[in-house]
């Protein structure tokens, strides 16, 4: 291995300055002295020290490993002056704490794999478990030249030692390493017996920390491999491994000490995550431990941050364990700054390591201590017989009750601290005679106090149960449940009255806020229909008893609410009911109540306005108020209102047929369209109750096929023929008479009556229509329309309907139209076009009504199948200057949608004239006919064709 001068290379080759040993030095730290050679490759080229003749030699060292080119190398040489052999132990230790590092920390390792000279006989190895130890004998007078080869890459220390003086060094350590592993194994024990002993978590938890460290420390010291026969420099699986069972078992503890579960369910799930996540980190550190070693350090200190501000929090609100933790958690975390400036390098010095294993042991000792005063102190009584008068002592401490007692014959109160703590007064406040009470008690509360204390003492019996309010310092006052009973002395009169009080202040709240809560809406927070019929007969009541003053009721209903829950959802719905409340609330004065009824129902007591007409003006001074718009994202709502009126009469009436009055006049407004007020009059009455006889009637007229359908011409304006037609409803009740459709339509609509209804027109329409085409037949042939309402579109059984209609009857196709209103399409456009896709494909047209009075029509027109738009009659009989440009724009958009146009509404020749010139393709109205029976529609088609073929 060894060639000496002259040897040619290509690798460099650097002089050495040798290192004077001295014969009296017993240890000698060369660490910083040697020269590393890194990846320098199976064979190194040094140039040696200049021996004591000044002759520089080269020589060539060869690796253990052939052909590797990665291998570490480092040199030094060692010159002897005196006139001794001298002889040296080289020390390279396994593992050293200072300066290891925090992260990719060195878990220590074999360091050196040989060593050759440039004279003499190769140094020899000498066992160690803690080291490379090599023998090294200097001759006199000699400069002898060292090339070590490396088995890691890293060097922590390199000593150079007298024998004598390694020994006495090592056996020292020894001693004191024995000493702690034998108080660390000590205690370790003991914390297992006590977990046999007492089961709860952090029993356990301790000994599994104390375990821990016993292992972590038998690890440092060498221990673990003389049991296990680990290879010397081989345990850094197990050193890793150590490392994280500490920081496990110290989660595991500060769980369980701290009793974390009943403070909050979500530190259990905390704790728990990390311990799995750092029992993870044992079967990572078989595979790298230098990252399980990594991630245990930075774990202990995040613990002991965490741990720090939990022990701090918890003992700031009383809690007994963590007052007691707070010195050991103060020395953990000295003992880990300590740790993290022995491992960063800056505190390096033989006794850190040593220390730093002393002050670990020292933290367990100190949390032994601190579980087993848990465990032998504050213990659970022991079992034994209890008299009745501690059974009842005992009793009254656990029901955490205070105690007041008051001693009549000496007129001495004395209650707990405890009710001066929760009052915030100054001790003995409470105490003395019972006059001295009443200062502190709520002015109503003071007479019931004195009046029931005084007839205990007078009737010599009975129990007092007394909840009254008492004055804290701050001037709130709190609630006090007494209960006591006298106590007869041997004169048969009251020596004193002994019981127990009770702050109720939080049962008080819940209580009056139930109360509320029960007469009150939890959405607007006005009062309820309850508390409103309540506020009336306050009213009606005052109104009698002064004889000035006549409360009128009001009662609103947004109009077509249904339809903003429905299209905008619930929760728009709610804050639209908000923004109304608070409109409607700044429109009353101190006197008037307002509250809500029901859904978007309200009601108003208005006692401010007397004079019918100021009455009338507040009505309509509401109604603009929720008129105005209300700003929901970029778009604008607006809502209406029908509001009923009654008026207090001054007769002895009940509040309830007030409000009914009001509701029967709002009912009224709503039917004549909405957006307007209606004063209750006695007729409303007789018509609002005449209600449920009209579904009745209009139920029997359906079913007996009494109600009649009329069919209103809609004709080609080009060729100026008949097209087809509308289909309208009309009743003549066998004792009313015609009733008008908007009246009964409504009803049908409310009662869902207006599904068999539909069904009804919609079936005898099209066998009509069917009769029509097979007798006058024409190109294209004769079209029906018949509307549909919402109760229909939202219902999937229309598909069916339609679809069983079709299929009993022979008709041309898309000849039977289905109309739909554009306010309709909007309720919900997504499902409306599904249906509408689904109704065309079974061979229905469909149309578009009442076109341009709705809203984003021309922004959904092209998502649904329609073939046909009509025109709302405002656009063809309206004045505005704007109107003519407003209906060609309508015709001229149809049409270039390939859309066929119905003018509705024509009523004169000129509008005729106007609509044939922009090019519209039918129209209807009554300059071309008013609705007819089946029977005349019939004639005039006859008459026509006749015409027609003349």
């Amino acid at each position: 291995m060894l060639a000496v001068a002259g040897i040619a290379g290509t690798a460099p080759a650097w002089a050495l300055e040798p290192i004077d040993v001295a014969v009296d030095k017993p240890a000698l730290d060369i660490t910083g002295l040697v020269e590393f050679r890194m990846d320098a490759g199976d064979r190194l080229q040094v140039s040696t020290a200049p021996g004591p003749d000044g002759i520089v030699r080269r020589i060539e060292v060869r690796s253990s490993r052939q052909g590797a080119s990665d291998t570490d190398w480092f040199v030094f040489a060692l010159r002897n002056n005196s006139d001794e052999q001298i002889d040296r132990l080289l020390v390279a230790p396994f593992f050293r704490l200072a300066g290891s590092g925090l992260v990719s920390p060195d878990l220590g390792s074999s360091r050196i794999v040989s060593i050759s000279t440039s004279q003499g006989f190769a140094p020899e190895r000498q066992a160690s478990n803690e080291a490379d130890v090599f023998q090294i004998t200097l001759d006199p007078r000699t400069v002898v030249t060292f090339i070590v080869e490396m088995k890691t890459s890293s060097l922590p220390r390199l000593l150079l030692w007298q024998p004598d003086a390694y020994k006495d060094t090592v056996n020292a350590f020894t001693l004191y390493r024995g000493i702690i592993l034998g108080i660390s194994g000590l205690l370790a024990l003991f914390l297992t017996i006590l977990f046999v002993v007492r089961g709860t978590i952090m029993f356990p938890a301790t000994a599994g920390l104390a375990w821990a460290v016993l292992a972590y420390l038998c690890i440092d010291f060498g221990f673990w491999g003389k049991v296990f026969r680990v290879p010397p420099g081989s345990d850094q699986a197990y050193r890793a491994s150590a490392e994280v069972m500490i920081a496990t078992t110290l989660v595991l503890f500060l769980y369980g000490y701290l009793n974390l579960n009943r403070w909050h369910v979500s530190y259990s799930h905390v704790a728990a995550a990390s311990i799995v996540i750092l029992l993870g980190l044992v079967g990572v550190a078989v595979i790298d431990p230098v990252l399980a070693a990594s991630i245990a350090r930075l774990a202990l200190a995040i613990v002991a941050v965490v741990g720090a501000g939990l022990i701090a929090y918890m003992a700031a609100h009383g809690f007994d364990r963590a007052f007691m933790l707070i010195p050991t958690w103060i020395l953990l975390i000295f003992w880990l700054i300590a740790a993290g400036l022995t491992v960063s390098g800056s505190l390096v010095n033989d006794v850190v390591q040593p220390a730093l294993a002393g002050g670990l042991v020292l933290i367990v000792m100190l949390i032994g201590f601190t579980v087993m005063q848990h465990a032998f102190t504050g213990a659970a009584m022991g079992p034994g017989v209890i008299g009745d008068v501690e059974r009842r002592a005992l009793a009254l401490v656990g029901s955490g009750d205070m105690i007041w007692d008051w001693d009549v014959a000496r007129d001495h109160i004395w209650t707990s601290p405890e009710t001066e703590d929760i009052l915030g007064v100054e001790p003995g406040t409470l105490e003395g005679p019972a006059r001295g009470w009443l200062e502190i008690l709520h002015p109503q509360d003071r007479d019931r106090f004195r009046t029931t204390l005084d007839a205990v003492v007078e009737q010599r019996r009975g129990r007092v149960s007394l909840a009254f309010r008492l004055r804290c310092e701050d001037g709130h006052f709190r609630w006090f449940q007494l209960r006591a009973r006298p106590v007869l002395g041997g004169d048969g009169e009251v020596g004193r009255c002994v019981g127990t009080l009770l702050d109720v202040t939080d049962a008080r709240t819940t209580e009056e806020r139930l109360l509320h809560d029960a007469v009150h809406d939890n959405l607007t927070g006005l009062p309820n229909r309850e508390l409103f019929l309540d506020r009336i007969i306050a009213a009606l009541a005052r109104s009698r008893a002064d004889g000035t003053g006549r409360p009128s009721i009001l009662v609103l209903d947004i109009d077509r609410f249904k339809q903003v829950n429905d299209s905008l959802g619930l929760s728009v719905g709610d804050s639209m009911l908000l923004t109304v409340a608070r409109r409607l609330a700044r429109q009353l004065k101190p006197q008037d109540s307002l509250a809500r009824i029901s859904g978007d129902q309200f009601g108003i007591v208005l006692i401010s306005e007397q004079d019918p007409e100021r009455v009338a003006a507040f009505a309509d001074s509401i109604r603009r108020a929720i008129r105005a718009p209300i700003t929901f994202g970029e778009r604008e709502i607006f809502l209406t209102a029908s509001i009923g009126i009654a008026v207090y009469d001054g007769q002895s009436r009940k509040e309830d047929e007030l409000v009914k009055d009001a509701e029967i006049a709002m009912h009224h407004a709503k039917r004549l369209g909405g957006d307007r007020l209606e004063a209750f009059r006695p007729s409303l009455r007789t018509h609002g109750g005449d209600a449920l006889t009209m579904e009745a009637d209009l139920r029997k007229a359906i079913e007996k096929e009494e109600i009649r359908i009329l069919y209103q011409p809609i004709l080609s304006i080009a060729e100026n023929r008949i097209a087809g037609f509308e289909a309208l409803v009309r009743w003549d009740h066998p004792k009313r008479g015609r009733v008008p459709p908007q009246e009964f339509i409504s009803i049908a609509e409310r009662t869902g009556l207006i599904i068999p209804l539909g069904l009804f027109v919609l079936d005898k329409t099209a066998r009509q229509l069917s009769q029509w085409q097979e007798e006058f037949e024409q190109d294209p042939p004769l079209f029906a329309s018949v509307n549909v309402s919402s109760r229909q579109l939202i219902r999937h059984d229309l598909i069916n309907d339609v679809k069983s209609v079709m299929s009993r009857v022979d008709l041309a196709r898309g000849s039977l139209k289905i109309e739909v209103t554009e306010s309709l399409v909007m309720e919900n456009p997504e499902y409306t076009a599904k249906v509408l896709i689904r109704i065309k494909e079974l061979g229905a047209s469909l149309a578009l009504d009442d076109f341009g009075t709705g809203y984003s029509s021309l922004s959904y027109l092209q998502r649904f199948p329609f073939d046909t738009i009509k025109i709302d009659q405002s656009f063809v009989r309206g004045d505005g200057k704007e109107r003519p440009l407003l209906l060609k724009t309508i015709v001229g958009l149809g049409r270039d949608l390939g859309m066929s146009v119905v003018a509705e509404g024509v009523e004169t020749e000129e509008q005729a004239k106007e609509l044939k010139l922009l090019g519209c393709d039918y129209a209807q109205g009554f300059h071309y006919g008013q609705p007819i029976p089946p029977e005349e529609v019939r004639r005039l088609l006859d008459r026509r064709q006749r015409v027609a073929a003349q």
